[in-house]
């Protein structure tokens, strides 16, 4: 199985890439997580808004391989608990599935996205940083991961 995080926003801080990089090499290599960065759509004082997410959209459709199951990162999708994403992963596994989780950028993600996703998961009614996002996804992967293994991480 893999995952694929398509994620809006390059040049991430070196603590993003630290904390989501102890993460992903954590996970065994029959679960493996990579990231696709994309850039900013452009913004200006000038420029819509709504272009900039329209372009992101484009590159994150592009962007996800035929044949994967795509998860949307929204807001208003759907809560999951941490047990309930290791049954979600489970499901997953055994299905045999590739998976793209989409990051939306500073003003979330293009309805062409939202659209296109098989499912779509809150993290969180707060609103948080795209950078955070990714280090938040890849250690509740993780920690679903270990509750599958009966690891004591999650303890």
């Amino acid at each position: 199985m893999r995952v694929k995080i398509i994620a809006v926003g390059t040049k991430m801080p070196r603590w993003v890439e630290e904390g989501f990089g102890d993460y992903a090499k954590r996970l065994p290599r029959d679960f493996a997580v990579e990231v696709v960065e994309l850039p900013l759509g452009p913004r200006s004082k000038n420029a819509s808004v709504q272009k900039a997410i329209a372009k992101e959209g484009e590159q994150m459709l592009a962007a996800i391989p035929p044949g994967d199951r795509v998860l949307a990162l929204d807001v208003k999708g759907k809560p999951w608990s941490t047990e309930q994403l290791s049954d979600q992963l489970a499901k997953w596994r055994m299905e045999g599935d590739n998976y793209s989780l989409l990051i939306g950028g500073p003003d979330g993600l293009a309805p062409e996205c939202l659209a296109r996703a098989d499912a779509k998961w809150s993290l969180s009614a707060l609103t948080l940083p795209h950078p955070l996002v990714r280090i938040v996804v890849i250690e509740q992967l993780y920690r679903a991961w270990t509750i599958l293994q009966n690891h004591p991480y999650h303890k």
